[in-house]
């Protein structure tokens, strides 16, 4: 199995997370005896759409399991913090529009563009990835290739 790297809140997201889908099971599993005390399960519509539903949850909390399980917090890690990586808080100055941005690159599970939180996937911190306080990096985005200057790098 693959290692899932996180920040220490998105790991207690996934936390969080799974504690849901776990009430969720609880919560399907009286529905479904509910619904099998109905009668006939071939023709009962409540009783098929709560085991679908079930059967998702099931599949989340599997994947929720194995990824907390795999989980390595970036926190923890020893890395050369001068670099760009996974857990860094990075501003840079856009070179055409003069704009300073902020981001926090985390795990793909960890995503929220409005808080300013991209996953390490993504082209743009694929690009600064690496990189260092000072540096010009030219990244290929999706719309068009753009210039950013590292302003800092934080953990």
């Amino acid at each position: 199995m693959s290692e899932t790297y996180l920040t220490r809140d998105g790991f207690g997201k996934l936390k969080e997370e799974l504690l849901d889908f776990n009430r969720q099971k609880l919560e399907l599993a009286k529905e479904i005896g509910e619904a099998r005390e109905q009668g006939d399960l071939r023709e009962n519509a409540g009783y098929i759409a709560a085991k679908e539903r079930q059967g998702l949850v099931l599949k989340r909390i599997n994947e929720l399991e194995a990824k907390l399980r795999s989980a390595k917090i970036v926190e923890d890690l020893a890395v050369n913090r001068e670099d760009i990586r996974i857990g860094a808080r990075v501003t840079v100055l856009d070179s055409a529009s003069g704009k300073k941005l902020s981001y926090t690159l985390g795990g793909t599970d960890e995503t929220d563009p409005a808080k300013g939180k991209i996953s390490v996937s993504s082209p743009l911190a694929q690009g600064l990835l690496g990189a260092k306080i000072g540096e010009k990096v030219k990244i290929t985005l999706p719309n068009g290739e753009k210039s950013f200057e590292i302003l800092t790098v934080e953990y």
